[in-house]
Formats: C-alpha cells, sequence, structure tokens
C-alpha cells in the first residue's frame, strides 16, 4: 500500500484544489462576513466546541433539514391539516428527509391493522376490515387456537371410528377390508380438517408496536408493489388451490394507511398507475385485484382497502412535465406544492446550522470519528465553493455528506481518532466525481494535440468552454469556415458534434448576428461549424460568442489571440448574458493551459476560485460582443474596421 505521503502527492498533480477560499462579499440580507478573518478559526464561526461530539442533535427529523425553512414550514402545516405535497428540487436537497420527518408530526394512536377473511358466498371476492393496531395479531392468533382445537376434536372421533372398524373387521375375518376402509376415511378427512384452515384470515397490513405512522417509500414502484397484487395459483382444481385470501398481497397504497407515501421521480410512474393513484387519493379506499390479465389473480378483487395516506410526491423540474395533469392538480387543490433551495445565503448563522449538519452526518455513518473545528470550517468552504454563487452556501447535502464520510474514512486509515482539516482538504482531492475525472483525462489527451488550444493566430479557431454533469469543465475546440453555397436557392448554416435541442436554437440565434455583424446577407454562404471531439453532444448556449467569434474569423479572415478560452450566452441584440458553471468552466481553461478567458461581466460575482487558481490565468468579463471582439482578435485593420462597422449596428 502506498504511503498517504505518496498518494498526497500523487494527487497534487492531478488538481488544483487548495485550502485558500478567500474572498469578501457584503451580504444584502444578514449579517456581513469579513473573510478576511478567515482563516481565524475563532471568527468564522462562533460556535465554541472542539469537536462535533459537542454538538447537541435533535432527534427530530425536522429539526434536521437545513436550509429549508419555507418547506419545513409546510410539512408543519401538511400533516396538521392531512394535506398532500408535490417537492420540485435537484436531487441531494432534503425531499426524502422532509417526507420522513412528516410521519413523526401525525398521530399514531389512529393506525390500524388491515385483516382480509375469505368469503362463502363468492372466494374470487375477499372481505377486508379493520381493527386498531396490534388487534389483528391477536384476532388470527385465536382464530388459529380455535381451528386447531377442532381438528384435534375431529381426529380423536376419526382415530376412534378407526378403531371401530379394526376391531369389527378382525372380529369377522376382514382385516383388508377394514384397511381399506380407513385409509379411505383418512384421505376423505384430511380434506375436511385442511379445509378448515382456509376459513383463517390473512393479516395484510400490521401495524403493531410502531410508535410512529408508516413510511412507504414507493419511488420506481410498478403497477403490483404500488396498488396491490393477487399472486397466481398454479393449482386451480383438485383441491390443491390455494384459497384466494391467502394470495392477495398489499400495495404500498395500502401500507401507508394512516401514514405517508413518498414516490420520488414521480413522471417515472405509469399514466395509468398514476390515474389509479389519483383515484386512490380521492377514495382514500382501493380494491386489490391481479395485475396480471393472464394470471388467474386476475378473478380475484377484494372489497375497498382502505388507504388514507399523505402523498409527497417529489422530482425534478422536468417531472411535471410527465405527471398525471389530473393527479398533480388533486394534489394542489388540496395539498402544497414546494420548489427546494439549492443554496442559502453565507451568514454567521447559516454557517452555523453546517456545523449541526456535520455533526448529524458523523452521527448517521456511525462508523466515522468526529470532525473538529477545522475541519467543519473546510466543510463549510466546500459549500461555498459548491454553491457557485459568491455570498451563498450549497444545499446539495447528499454530496457533502459523501465528502464527510470520505475524510472520516481517511482519518481512520491514518489511525487518527478526530478528523481534521488535512483530512477534509485530501477527501476533497480524492472524492472526484466521474465527470472530473472523465474531464482531467480528456484534457490531457487533447494537450496532446496543442493546436487545438494554442491556435497561434489560427483563423476561425476558437477554445469554447463546456460543463459536463454538474461539477467539471472542459475546454471545447471549434471551428468554423465559410464558403460560396452550393445550393442555387440558399445557404445553409451546418454545425456538426452532435448538438442538442438548446444548442441547435442558439446557432440559429447567432445566425441574426452575423447577419448584423456582417453587414450582409449570408443566405448565399455555407457556413461550417464544427464542435471537435463532442461524442456525447453538446447542451445549452453558453458557446454562444465562441460560435459567433469562429465564424466572423473565418469570414472576415481575421486572427484570433492564443492561448484564450471564452464562454458567454449571445443575445439577438448582441449582449453578452451569464452562463452557469463558471467555476468549473475557468479551472477547465487553467488546466489546459489557457492564459486568458473570457466571461460574462454579469458572471464575474460567481467567482469562487483559490487566489492560486485566479493568479494562473487573466480573467477578462465582457458585456457585448464589441467587447469580445476587441479582446479574441490580432489587432489589425480588418479588425478595426469590423469593430467601427458594427457599433452602428448594435449600440
Amino acid at each position: 500500500m502506498k504511503s498517504l505521503k505518496n498518494i498526497t502527492k500523487f494527487i497534487n498533480k492531478e488538481l488544483f484544489y487548495t485550502n485558500n477560499y478567500l474572498y469578501s462579499n457584503s451580504l444584502d440580507d444578514g449579517e456581513e462576513i469579513n473573510n478576511t478573518k478567515d482563516d481565524n478559526n475563532e471568527q468564522f464561526i462562533n460556535l465554541d466546541f472542539n469537536d462535533t461530539s459537542e454538538i447537541k442533535i435533535s432527534n427530530k427529523l425536522i429539526d434536521q433539514v437545513l436550509g429549508q425553512d419555507e418547506a419545513v414550514n409546510i410539512i408543519k402545516k401538511a400533516a396538521l391539516q392531512h394535506r398532500h405535497v408535490i417537492m420540485i428540487g435537484i436531487p441531494g436537497t432534503g425531499k426524502s428527509l422532509l417526507a420522513k420527518a412528516m410521519t413523526e408530526l401525525l398521530p399514531s394512536e389512529k393506525l390500524e391493522d388491515i385483516l382480509v377473511y375469505p368469503n362463502t358466498e363468492d372466494v374470487n371476492n375477499p372481505l377486508v376490515r379493520c381493527v386498531p393496531s396490534g388487534k389483528g395479531k391477536i384476532i388470527i392468533s385465536s382464530n388459529k387456537k380455535e381451528i386447531q382445537k377442532k381438528s384435534q376434536t375431529k381426529m380423536m372421533l376419526l382415530f376412534t371410528l378407526m378403531i371401530g372398524i379394526g376391531i369389527y373387521t378382525i372380529y369377522w375375518g376382514q382385516l383388508l377390508f377394514g384397511i381399506i376402509i380407513c385409509l379411505l376415511l383418512v384421505t376423505f378427512a384430511r380434506q375436511f380438517i385442511t379445509k378448515d384452515e382456509t376459513f383463517t384470515p390473512k393479516l395484510l397490513v400490521s401495524n403493531d408496536k410502531k410508535n410512529i405512522v408508516p413510511f412507504i417509500d414507493a419511488t420506481a414502484a410498478h403497477a403490483g408493489a404500488l396498488l396491490g397484487d393477487v399472486r397466481h395459483d398454479p393449482f386451480q382444481s383438485g383441491g390443491l388451490e390455494t384459497p384466494a385470501h391467502e394470495r392477495v398481497e398489499a400495495g404500498a397504497i395500502h401500507k401507508a394507511n394512516k401514514g405517508v407515501l413518498f414516490i420520488d421521480e414521480i413522471n417515472t410512474l405509469g399514466i395509468e398507475s398514476q390515474q389509479n393513484l389519483l383515484t386512490a387519493l380521492q377514495e382514500k379506499e382501493y380494491p386489490i385485484t391481479g395485475q396480471s390479465e393472464r394470471s388467474s389473480g386476475a378473478l380475484v378483487k377484494t372489497e375497498p382497502v382502505p388507504c388514507d395516506f399523505i402523498m409527497v410526491a417529489a422530482g425534478n423540474m422536468d417531472a411535471l412535465d410527465k405527471m398525471h395533469p389530473a393527479l398533480r392538480s388533486r394534489i394542489k387543490g388540496s395539498g402544497y406544492e414546494v420548489y427546494m433551495r439549492d443554496s442559502i445565503r453565507d451568514t454567521l448563522e447559516n454557517r452555523e446550522k453546517y456545523v449541526y449538519f456535520v455533526a448529524q452526518e458523523v452521527i448517521k455513518a456511525k462508523n466515522i470519528p468526529h470532525f473538529d473545528k477545522s475541519a467543519v470550517i473546510e466543510i463549510i468552504k466546500e459549500a461555498r465553493i459548491r454553491s457557485g454563487r459568491k455570498g451563498y452556501l450549497t444545499l446539495k447535502l447528499r454530496d457533502l455528506g459523501g465528502l464527510i464520510r470520505i475524510a472520516g474514512d481517511i482519518c481512520i486509515s491514518e489511525g487518527k481518532k478526530i478528523t481534521t482539516s488535512s483530512h477534509v482538504i485530501l477527501a476533497k482531492k480524492i472524492a472526484r466525481s466521474i465527470e472530473q475525472q472523465y474531464s482531467d483525462r480528456y484534457i490531457e489527451r487533447k494537450k496532446e494535440n496543442e493546436e487545438y488550444y494554442k491556435l497561434e493566430g489560427n483563423i476561425g479557431r476558437v477554445n469554447g468552454l463546456a460543463v459536463i454533469g454538474e461539477d467539471a469543465g472542459l475546454l471545447l475546440p471549434i471551428v468554423a469556415t465559410v464558403s460560396p453555397s452550393m445550393s442555387s436557392s440558399k445557404g445553409d448554416i451546418i454545425v456538426t458534434g452532435q448538438l442538442k435541442k438548446i444548442a441547435k436554437e442558439s446557432v440559429l440565434n447567432i445566425s441574426a448576428v452575423i447577419k448584423k455583424i456582417t453587414g450582409k446577407s449570408i443566405e448565399d454562404l455555407d457556413i461550417h461549424v464544427q464542435f471537435i471531439g463532442t461524442y456525447d453532444g453538446v447542451e445549452g448556449d453558453s458557446a454562444s460568442i465562441s460560435i459567433t467569434v469562429a465564424i466572423v474569423s473565418a469570414y472576415k479572415n481575421i486572427p484570433i489571440v492564443e492561448n484564450l478560452a471564452m464562454t458567454g450566452s449571445l443575445s439577438v441584440r448582441g449582449d453578452v448574458l451569464p452562463i452557469g458553471g463558471v467555476n468549473y468552466k475557468i479551472e477547465a481553461a487553467i488546466k489546459s493551459g489557457m492564459k486568458k478567458v473570457i466571461i460574462p461581466l454579469s458572471n464575474n460575482k460567481d467567482i469562487i476560485l483559490p487566489e492560486k487558481l485566479r493568479n494562473n490565468i487573466e480573467i477578462i468579463t465582457v458585456k457585448n460582443i464589441i467587447d469580445v471582439f476587441e479582446v479574441v482578435f490580432v489587432n489589425c485593420k480588418e479588425k478595426n474596421d469590423l469593430i467601427n462597422n458594427i457599433k452602428n449596428y448594435f449600440y
């Protein structure tokens, strides 16, 4: 095994993270943070503690939710008034935790056991009965004892009769005939004695000894698991068949009776399942039948089974598009809709909440050491970085919890009892996402062919920037060429590189800008734009200024400055608009050896980079396409003429 020193040395070669997260910002709602004192642990957070073992954590889940005050208030109201809730937001912001927290707010004394009985009048329509929680097992136990007594009585009578037949046949010398009669009696008796057991009810849903109401996670459940099902019986005759009520299985909606039914990614449920779920919400009861039309269970349908639950549906924004309109209307009409926050203000008060969060995660993990104050501060600094916004802290806490666990694992591997800042720093370098690892290797491969990056006055070739996943940047080489149209009718803009919907639309918008910039119609020209090495496609419009620069450079034959990367969206009026993932894109430019990077002026406030990284590149902010041209083009007569001509078009 490599020593920790060697591992650290290896990782430092690969990554650019550092512990110096320094910036200053005055917050518009909350206490102003003096970040020049961040290195002083006592001033970074006001809580007085040595390590997180000293932090008292609430046992209530609702108190463990971080940064979602509005959602917490709604959950409390929904639990009090028995309302349904839709929670929409990015993964890892606490949707499932809020749903679980609701179970602690609901009264448990109303819990019920659900029994299903055979129906002597119609065997395919089992009867359903509800009893107070804990009574179901008592009823079944009592029923089994009674049946056992009856069976024993019948067995005694049978045994007595067989003895009598034996004595009689021996007396008359017909022993063989007596044995045959006894065997027939035993065969028929087994049928009647076994049949008595079929009248024993089945405990469909048990809430025995539960102190809180049930929480049922039905995410991605198929129809049978969600709505209940009736098992197939291969033996349907000859006295070997399983009674219909014994084959009935409760669904998630029935198990959640008097509790909470949680469904994440609600849009993954089929429309038919959503329709049936709507019926269950409205009626608060739903009969169980076989979900397979070819199964013998399809003949069985129980009486309506209670399913009086609170539904918490969750998902991303796209979940609303595929959600059954009537189901959403039902929830919205008698419940709440919540959009989860993904960040909170970086105030002293909110920083202290992260101290409790770290303590909670250590306790949940059970097998990692507690964090000292320096380690907690490093976690808070990482929350600041991951927010992607200056003056904010991320609420994507699942990922942050993973970082905490890795830091704890590193501490254990060193044989230490307390996790320190050095463990967290090392964990940040180890806990890279797949996208980050892919980005590093992608850049490493591309650097072998530096002509795509250094450019050295090339015409029609630029370095764009993109984000893959949520936390990794890539340099995106773009090449353009302009030629007379091959068509007699009109020219085309031909883009290759597997562009997706938004990226394709941005190219169409750019064509309007190109017409203004050139001052001529481009209908008699074919414009080819190639995204180099985009095997997984390109989405978004952040490459707009890159495409524009490449096309104009090719059209006007103007060279481009070397060692320059750029990112920015472009309006049809020539304004450079903000983009997402600016920090990851700048990091990608640095790793690729760029000396300058162009970003939108409106993204300047979002830059949260370690000082060592910022010193490795010149960050240039631009407000419009003229600002872009001033920077990217090599000084020449063509450049000056272009800028002078287009000023009248845009400004």
